[in-house]
């Protein structure tokens, strides 16, 4: 059948370039936000502009870049029809990867992809990346918003990013600079971040659990409750590699996605060492007690799933980690000390190692998780 004479022959096709257009309007605000002196170009164009001049200043840059998606999180967003937080977790997965190795984050880049444009939907996910870029100084330099009717269902999206960051050879974080002795510090998570919700909807939907239903334990309802946005790292931990007294103690950082605690430490660890992470010096929060006890779970069965409490871990040097964790601590994120690196030959038991390719040390987490209420269980 033959469109109409002035039909769009795309917009009968299922595609809005005006509601794309119209998105595009509605965060250019947000987005802008982000924009510092560096930033060439505004917002709209084909590619972004960042003037690199600055690197001149270093006497060897190194280009840190990271991708990454936010899973099956955004499933709950779509639930519940609250989309201006998830753009913080697509940060916090993507740049506070950079950190890692010691980068500060220079610009970002995202993607998202949807059935149909609802511009005000498309706004509110990008103002959550915009408001994640300000918080970990990053520039979002540029996007994409693809419309696939037909892939993918009118209310359904994802997202994805990239960024990319600068470090000075000599100051990268790596487990080249770990020693037997150091100290490894536990930085308390805000909940879940954004690892492991396709076990988290699979309890759910078992349960016969509504999103919108409201929870006592958790103080609210269960979609507002799991959508808390994940805690950004990158500034306070730069702050930290910045200080004269504490910075050179920092050895390596690891970032807790996926894989849980063990199998993350094990990445930045070198060969022929090995850590005892010990659970009684925290407890988790109660988001994963109440969802393990749901799914009839001990919280040991999910170690390789959720972070449980510990969202990054810093190596460091013995005589400075007082100071760290104190630091740490003042900026709002709970810090502790859950192990030693040892290099002496160890004992009997299960380790990870050998996470994501990487032929690094080994870990266990060992004991019992505390109590409830623990004074170190990672409450701010």
């Amino acid at each position: 059948m033959a469109s109409a004479p002035h039909e769009n022959p795309y917009s009968a096709a299922g595609v809005d370039t005006a509601a794309g257009d119209l998105a595009v309007e509605l965060m250019k605000s947000a987005v802008r936000r982000t924009h510092g002196p560096e930033v060439l170009g505004g917002v709209g164009g084909f590619a972004g502009l960042f003037d690199a001049s600055a690197l001149r200043d270093y006497a060897k840059p190194l280009l840190a870049t990271s991708t990454d998606g936010v899973g099956t999180k955004v499933a709950i967003a779509q639930a519940i029809d609250k989309h201006d937080t998830i753009g913080e977790d697509l940060v916090g997965m993507v740049v506070d990867d950079i950190v890692v190795v010691g980068a500060r984050p220079l610009f970002m880049t995202d993607y998202i992809a949807c059935g149909k444009v609802v511009p005000q939907r498309i706004a509110d996910i990008v103002a959550g990346i915009a408001r994640g870029c300000s918080m970990t100084g990053t520039a979002l330099v540029g996007g994409e918003t693809a419309e696939h009717p037909g892939l993918l269902g009118i209310d359904d999206y994802d997202v994805a990013g990239a960024a990319t960051g600068v470090v000075e050879a000599d100051r990268i974080l790596g487990a080249d600079r770990v020693r037997g002795g150091d100290v490894v510090l536990a930085l308390a998570s805000s909940g879940l971040h954004s690892n492991g919700y396709s076990l988290v909807r699979h309890i759910i939907t078992g349960a016969g659990i509504a999103y919108g239903a409201a929870s006592a334990d958790l103080g609210g309802t269960w979609g507002e409750a799991l959508l808390e946005p994940t805690r950004l790292y990158t500034s306070p931990l730069l702050r930290l590699l910045d200080d004269d007294a504490v910075g050179s103690g920092i050895h390596s950082l690891s970032h807790v996605t996926g894989g849980g605690i063990a199998a993350n430490l094990a990445r930045v660890l070198p060969r022929n060492t090995w850590v005892d992470v010990d659970r009684s010096t925290w407890s988790p929060s109660p988001v994963f007690r109440v969802l393990a006890d749901i799914g009839g779970l001990e919280l040991t069965a999910t170690e390789g799933t959720w972070n449980l409490g510990i969202g990054f871990l810093a190596v460091v040097a013995p005589e400075i980690a007082d100071a760290a964790s104190a630091a740490l601590t003042a900026e709002g994120i709970a810090t502790w000390q859950v192990g030693v690196v040892r290099d002496d030959a160890r004992g009997e038991g299960e380790y990870e190692q050998g996470a994501k390719g990487v032929d690094g040390g080994a870990v266990r987490l060992v004991g019992s998780y505390a109590d409830a209420g623990h004074p170190a269980n990672g409450a701010d």
